[in-house]
């Protein structure tokens, strides 16, 4: 990897190259594309979908509601048959070698593997069979994630991941997976839980909404122990897998060092950046890094400029990426990024918070950090959980009425990138 510059015509050319056997791609998850699921999620939706509707009213800035209308009907909240990724995953996939992408990241749906405790569906272990055959035969390196957060109704129904017995189930469906599913080399046993015990068991707003310290806390501890199993359990049967788990990073600043700032910023990143690493450090070879978030500290938490933001309100702070990349270095571990993105149905900003992204990450492997591979989120639009569908986070745009797929502009100049290996940085000469 190395920097080369050109100048001509009153323009400087910076050309940042990356690693060789760099991977590029992107990611879905099962849930929020598939369609035809049945587990947990898609109960709560069903009884939530009212309110999440009536609530858009008050929840969501005027320019929003306007941009996005379809926020104040019950259906956009309920996935449904999504994006019907479940029937056209070739199709899809297809799209994915055409935009020159070799990585891609999906999620095994667990509550069509175990519909009923102990029972294994062996249609679907061969559905998700053939959907990793058909990457490889385009060329594109499989990203597994056993657990990208919906439950089958028999676990949630006996405490779901509060269950004591949890990290044995963990256990047990990572070692049919394992078995059925053939030579898989990279593996991400849990997709953000810190995200989701967050919200299920300490604010409350995704199900089973509950909302109390001791039960987050357990919760956590669980999914660490759940994290373990499978760990021991994959690599038993398959030693040379390559294991971790897609943690949700934040980039947190403590504003212009000030010693409070200090304090704040190095308190939340021991718990939030790396409490959950730090005790697995022994139990993954890799680590997923999913990032989206920029949090200024000053005096108090989330006090962001917010000079651009995304359809969602969210600051887009993409130089955020060397930060937190920075601050993984410590593990020494191969890291992937397993999610970077942002809402943008109008396709305005993606382009530019792809390649700013990439000058962080470029930045950070200079400096010494293994970043391996970056996977952007997503390969085409989805359900954003208690969200709904107004939310475009696709490099393909899907029309949920007809299932079209069209080709966003930005994914065009992501293809430039994959293709080549490298990031072409346009600068007026002074």
């Amino acid at each position: 990897m190395d920097i080369a510059d050109k100048k001509s015509n009153g323009v400087e050319k910076k050309i940042l190259k990356f690693p060789e056997g760099f991977l590029w791609g992107s990611g879905t998850s099962a849930h929020q594309v598939e369609g035809g699921c049945n587990n947990d999620w898609t109960e709560w939706e069903k009884k939530n979908a009212d309110r999440l509707a009536n609530e858009a009213h008050d929840y969501w800035q005027e320019w929003q509601q306007k941009k996005f209308p379809e926020m104040f009907l019950p259906e956009n909240y309920i996935s449904g048959r999504a994006c019907d990724h479940y029937n056209r995953y070739e199709e899809d996939f297809d799209i994915a070698k055409s935009l020159g992408q070799n990585a891609h990241r999906f999620s095994i749906e667990w509550s069509r593997i175990e519909p009923k405790e102990g029972k294994f569906d062996e249609k679907e272990i061969e559905h998700y069979k053939k959907v990793i055959s058909v990457l490889r035969e385009r060329g594109i390196e499989p990203f597994v994630t056993i657990w990208h957060w919906p439950l089958p109704l028999w676990l949630a129904r006996q405490g779901g991941l509060k269950s004591k017995k949890l990290p044995a189930y963990f256990s047990r469906y990572a070692e049919r997976l394992a078995t059925s599913l053939g030579e898989v080399k990279y593996w991400i046993t849990l997709n953000e839980p810190e995200i989701y015990s967050l919200n299920c068991f300490l604010r409350g707003v995704w199900p089973p909404q509950t909302k109390n310290l001791f039960t987050y806390l357990l919760v956590i501890k669980n999914l660490m122990k759940a994290h373990k199993e499978i760990y021991k359990t994959i690599k038993k049967i398959n030693p040379d897998a390559q294991i971790g788990i897609a943690a949700h990073n934040v980039y947190f600043e403590a504003y212009k060092n000030r010693a409070v700032n200090v304090f704040l910023k190095k308190t939340i990143d021991w718990w939030w950046n790396y409490h959950f690493l730090n005790q697995i450090k022994e139990f993954q070879d890799f680590i997923g890094l999913n990032f989206y978030f920029h949090h200024r500290i000053n005096n108090g938490f989330r006090k962001n400029e917010n000079k651009i933001i995304s359809d969602l309100g969210w600051e887009l702070y993409p130089a955020g990426m060397y930060n937190v990349l920075a601050g993984l270095k410590k593990y020494q571990k191969p890291i992937y990024i397993t999610e970077n993105g942002l809402a943008d149905a109008s396709d305005e900003k993606r382009a530019w918070y792809i390649r700013e992204a990439l000058k962080g990450l470029h930045q950070a492997i200079e400096d010494g950090v293994n970043v391996c591979g970056y996977l952007h989120w997503s390969l085409i639009d989805f359900i954003e959980w208690d969200k709904g569908f107004w939310p475009r986070f696709g490099l393909v745009e899907v029309d949920y009425k007809t299932m079209a797929r069209k080709i966003r502009p930005s994914a065009e100049v992501y293809k430039k990138i994959c293709t080549t290996n490298q990031l072409e940085i346009l600068n007026l000469k002074s």
